[in-house]
């Protein structure tokens, strides 16, 4: 992927590792839009990097997904660049019958969302002399968090879609790259994440993140945090980092 002189969409980019993506890319010179559901929390970043644009966009409807794609090729026609970032996490207690709505909550924003927004886009991003699609995954893809299981499974999901995705276009001008993120310093799992100490800072995380993409090494970008996770099964530490994470325990007020 080339770094610079791209048009950029990526959603969920008005915080945590969406807005540092896009503040990072921005900082590169790159044409950078965010889209989430929340308009204040995109205006707010945009108001604080001028020349960043943002448009709402709600991953979870499939039909304003398709007029959301059908904007932005019209309004930014040589968008070349999606990151597939959005994403919720819930903690979910599976013995109680009622929290299979948090479940299929949790499938629609992480599993449908990037797989409808790819499928709109895509037809666009063929016809580009380059292009690339980035999917942010999880290290819990890989070795799943107890209590958030859906979110987990939605991880592995999209780790294996992702390389599908790209065995598919490996004959195209569109790369298909995956952003493997360790436990970070973001909202994503309640207010108290964000000063965790056990989480990597959201700003160290970015910074060694661009450095992969710019050395160019592997289609995965896994900083060095996230890597136990995703090599536990190959290395045999499998059970130690399964029950590693059993006795995490978070902070249930935002989940």
């Amino acid at each position: 992927m080339n770094l610079t002189n791209n048009t950029i969409l990526i959603t969920g980019g008005g915080s945590g590792i969406g807005r540092g993506l896009a503040e990072a890319f921005h900082a590169l010179g790159n044409k950078v839009i965010i889209a989430g559901r929340r308009p204040d929390v995109l205006e707010k970043t945009t108001d604080a990097n001028p020349g960043m644009a943002c448009v709402t966009l709600d991953i979870n409807d499939p039909t304003g997904i398709r007029s959301f794609a059908e904007e932005m090729i019209e309004f930014h026609p040589e968008l070349n660049v999606v990151i597939n970032n959005a994403g919720i996490a819930r903690l979910e207690n599976l013995k109680d019958h009622a929290d299979s709505a948090k479940a299929e909550a949790i499938i629609t924003t992480n599993v449908l969302g990037p797989i409808r927004l790819t499928a709109a886009l895509l037809p666009h991003l063929l016809k580009q002399a380059r292009a690339t699609i980035i999917n942010v995954t999880s290290g819990l893809g890989f070795v799943p968090f107890p209590v958030m299981p859906t979110y987990s499974a939605t991880k592995a999901f999209l780790h294996s879609y992702t390389e599908s995705l790209r065995f598919q276009l490996k004959d195209t001008a569109v790369e298909v790259l995956e952003i493997i993120p360790p436990y970070v310093q973001t909202e994503l799992g309640g207010a108290t994440q964000t000063t965790d100490p056990r989480a990597m800072p959201l700003q160290d995380f970015i910074a060694e993140t661009m450095q992969i993409f710019k050395d160019q090494k592997t289609v995965e970008n896994c900083v060095e945090r996230a890597k136990p996770l995703r090599v536990a099964e190959a290395t045999g530490s499998y059970d130690k980092a399964f029950a590693m994470l059993g006795q995490l325990v978070l902070d249930p007020s935002h989940l």
